[in-house]
């Protein structure tokens, strides 16, 4: 070091004064960049602190508004598995534990009913009514579920206790209010056959007819009192509805009995009769004696509408998550002036119709909340279909 000369020495301070300087002004840069981010960063922080108190207050928010919801909210992972729900959900199905399997709490706690998606609830444990004041009974529920875009799905149960009660009491006060002018109509059409029965049974004491004579006056009475008892039968399926239980049948073994009863009346007019089942064995669930009844009705318009020679099909159909039943002619058809009144109650083209067959047939079908349909070209025939759910089981997802 000694060896260095004077001016090498000042240009190596020279240099060290530069550096010197130049790690002073980055430093001084440096330390102006920290200020600058540690000020974005509060000024950051200060922006998600906010914003985290929004979304906690939107959260206790939405917290609050599922709890207050007076329908049933269930939350199911991709497995159908649950993961939430809300105090009306409890309150409805009983305690919804996390992690209970979906499929499995819906066949304990729901019975299917007529109505696609609708289903009685069993009552639940007192202690499960976790929302209203009410007391806990056997309810009348919507379900339906919608699947969400991570794979899971949201399952919806509205109590519509109340509202189907209204129904009922709306359905049944129509059916009262009809009934005046359905008893001066039967009375009107039940004086014919009653005449028509009295004076063949009258004939049916003197003892100088033949007997040949004698079997055709008591044939003639039978079938007027029968016509007496179809009208009867008529007014009170129309009046008293279609309350009855609703199980599930075999639509194949329901055909078989139906023909079982109609085949003879074909066979005495020579019609062809013919059932054509293409359900396969299928069940399907409804008030088997009120569907039963309804084809009835359309077998006898049928085979009146049938001269000698036709033919009728009896029919069965698998339909998706339908069945659909038909009656099909190939008689005179249906006046298209008449074809938008025929499921009128009281409304018939028949001189000794009572106008509630096809009534009751429109009827089984709402009942069971289906549909009744028809088709017909004057000529050509005609051809009904009762289209009813094959199930009401099916909970979505």
């Amino acid at each position: 070091m000694s060896d260095l000369r004077p001016e090498q020495l000042e240009e190596a301070f020279a240099l060290f004064s530069q550096a010197s300087a130049e790690l002073t002004t980055a430093y001084q840069a440096l330390q102006g960049r920290v200020e600058q981010l540690a000020g974005e960063l509060a000024a950051t922080n200060s922006e998600l602190r906010v914003q985290l108190a929004a979304k906690d207050a939107l959260s206790r928010r939405l917290a609050a508004l599922l709890a207050a919801l007076p329908g049933g909210v269930v939350v199911l992972d991709a497995s159908r598995r649950v993961t939430d729900t809300n105090p009306a959900a409890n309150w409805l199905l009983g305690t919804v534990a996390p992690g209970q399997d979906w499929d499995a709490l819906v066949a304990g706690v729901l019975r299917p009913t007529a109505a696609p998606d609708e289903f009685d609830a069993l009552p639940v444990a007192a202690s499960a009514a976790a929302a209203p004041d009410e007391p806990q009974g056997a309810r009348r529920v919507r379900l339906s579920v919608s699947v969400l875009p991570d794979g899971g799905s949201i399952a919806l149960v509205n109590d519509i206790t109340a509202a189907h009660a209204l129904t009922a009491q709306l359905e049944r006060a129509r059916r009262l209010s009809a009934m005046g002018e359905m008893a001066a109509r039967l009375a009107h059409n039940l004086r014919t056959p009653l005449a028509t029965a009295l004076l063949y049974a009258g004939n049916l004491g003197r003892t100088t007819i033949a007997e040949a004579e004698r079997s055709r006056f008591a044939e003639r009475t039978v079938d007027s009192l029968r016509r007496v008892e179809r009208m009867i039968q008529d007014m009170l399926r129309f009046v008293r509805g279609y309350e009855d239980a609703f199980e599930p049948f075999a639509v194949g073994e329901m055909l078989r009995e139906l023909a079982q009863v109609i085949e003879p009346q074909m066979a005495r007019r020579g019609v062809d009769f013919e059932i054509v089942d293409l359900t396969e064995g299928r069940q399907m669930q409804g008030n088997r004696k009120a569907v039963a009844g309804a084809l009835l009705n359309l077998l006898e318009n049928a085979l009146q509408a049938s001269d000698s020679g036709g033919r009728v099909v009896l029919g069965a159909a698998a339909n998706g998550r339908s069945i659909d039943l038909s009656v099909q002619d190939d008689g005179r058809g249906i006046d298209p002036a008449v074809m938008d009144r025929l499921f009128e109650p009281f409304f018939t083209t028949r001189a000794d119709g009572t106008g509630l067959g096809l009534a009751i047939v429109r009827g089984v079908a709402t009942a069971h909340g289906g549909e009744a349909l028809v088709d017909s070209n004057p000529g050509e025939g005609t051809r009904f279909t009762l289209r009813l759910p094959a199930s009401a089981m099916a909970v979505g997802g």
